[in-house]
């Protein structure tokens, strides 16, 4: 079993931990989080114990990971010290907020070499896995187009001191907390970027930017379109458009995925829709066993870091786009 250490304990590094409570191949004995007060309870309800410092954990042999759910600036220099350390590394997404943070990032795990893993989470769903295999036998021909919608609505409840409402924590409105789970997906589905035109507005939220609309151009030659909201109604919708179908995953929780093919002979024709339901998957379970059993296994994690890394650098560009309102080109 791997003995993790979870630093960052808010809503989030909370739903990380009971995501694996009681599981064979991962357990969190360890925490860290810079609000000891807030977390104490959760600490002692969750038999977690907690230590005053990074250091702490780093030097405690008895730990082989520690999962990071941190502000997304101090990930890079979390990132390297933990590596220096021997010790394993999950990181919450966005891994960086500039791609060359992120390549110090990895630089220093490959130098340590431990297993580095990045929390896309929404790549482990079944909806997914079924989504990128029809995408990827050629089952709904020659791709198109994709389109993806993520919305929720915790921008609207930040309050003014919040680290997620920061600029420099959050940049690109809903870019960090949703948008990069979107081209996370659209890159493992469709390849790399190669074009990006953005905008970024503050339609509803108090304090930071809550929206974030984009359009792709793919190295494939395909199209794609980003909306993306932490100030609207939830909702999620991952679609793609092909010349001999049509698929598309719909519920925040990634529940239903719908296929349909297109008739022979009938530009206008589709076939009857194929509907699958996958309720009640825990998508952050997976992704921690996955993490454990790169660790036992000596196996690279199922997200690519060099599509890590892709995604870093269209995040850049996202944000280049939004400022200077041009489309940017990535090299």
């Amino acid at each position: 079993m791997v003995r993790a250490a979870i630093v960052g304990l808010g809503w989030w590094g909370q739903n990380l931990v009971n995501s694996v409570r009681g599981n064979t191949a991962i357990r969190f004995t360890t925490a860290h989080t810079r609000t000891h007060d807030t977390a104490a309870g959760f600490c002692a309800e969750a038999g977690l114990r907690w230590v005053d410092s990074l250091d702490a954990i780093l030097n405690d042999a008895a730990i082989d990971a520690v999962v990071f759910a941190t502000p997304h600036t101090l990930h890079t220099d979390q990132v390297v010290r933990a590596a220096a350390a021997g010790k394993h590394v999950f990181v919450e997404k966005p891994f960086s907020l500039s791609i060359a943070d992120a390549q110090r990032a990895k630089q220093s795990a490959d130098a340590a070499g431990i297993v580095l893993a990045v929390g896309f989470n929404r790549r482990f769903h079944p909806s997914m896995a079924a989504l990128r295999t029809a995408v990827h036998s050629g089952n709904l021909g020659t791709l198109v187009s994709i389109s993806a919608e993520q919305t929720a609505l915790h921008g609207l409840s930040l309050s003014a001191d919040a680290w997620r409402a920061r600029s420099e924590e959050a940049p690109g409105g809903a870019m960090t907390a949703i948008g990069v789970h979107l081209v996370d997906g659209m890159i493992d589905l469709f390849g790399p970027i190669r074009q990006v035109f953005a905008t970024v507005s503050r339609r509803a939220a108090p304090h930071s930017d809550d929206t974030t609309d984009i359009l792709l151009r793919f190295s494939n030659g395909a199209s794609g379109h980003i909306f993306c909201s932490t100030a609207a109604t939830p909702h999620y919708r991952m679609a793609v458009y092909g010349t001999s179908g049509f698929a598309e995953i719909l519920g925040h929780s990634m529940t239903t995925l719908r296929q349909v093919k297109a008739a022979p002979g009938n530009y206008l024709a589709v076939a009857p829709a194929e509907q699958t339901e996958t309720p009640n998957f825990n998508m952050l379970t997976a992704e921690l066993e996955a993490f454990a059993a790169s660790i036992r296994t000596g196996q690279p994690f199922p997200t690519p870091m060099a599509q890590v890394m892709h995604g870093v650098e269209v995040f850049e560009a996202v944000l280049r786009s939004a400022a200077t309102g041009e489309a940017v080109t990535i090299m």
